[in-house]
């Protein structure tokens, strides 16, 4: 049963970790299309679908949470050229992403100690 869950919540890290190195990917992009006319900013959308999966009952649902790439058309500064990247705010959202992987990296961490002290107090 301790396993089951120190397993599932590794899972979980792990699709968070894939998700936020995809997100980092898109804001990239982003960034390298920001002079281009008629560019979308895209980003993706990730923790509500994660949240919905665990809170649901049906624990197969969490099997099946993957990210999901999303073009972004909520932003009212839309240029001349219809591009709608702002710089600025590309490069707070990385920072932000950067700060998240970072932060899943250590919890990951503090998960496996978890799991090495558990299977050391079993031998």
């Amino acid at each position: 049963m301790l396993f089951n869950r120190l397993n599932s919540n590794v899972d979980i890290f792990e699709k968070a970790l894939d998700a936020s190195w995809l997100r980092n990917e898109i804001i990239s992009g982003n960034i390298a299309n920001a002079d281009t006319p008629k560019y979308k900013r895209k980003d993706v959308e990730f923790e509500k679908i994660l949240a919905d999966a665990v809170n649901s009952k049906n624990k197969k649902k969490l099997e099946n949470v993957k990210p999901r790439i999303v073009v972004k058309n909520d932003n009212l500064q839309t240029r001349i050229d219809e591009n709608n990247v702002d710089i600025d705010v590309e490069m707070v959202e990385m920072v932000k992403n950067s700060i998240r992987y970072n932060t899943l990296i250590s919890q990951v961490s503090h998960e496996f100690k978890r799991i090495n002290i558990v299977l050391n107090n079993t031998r």
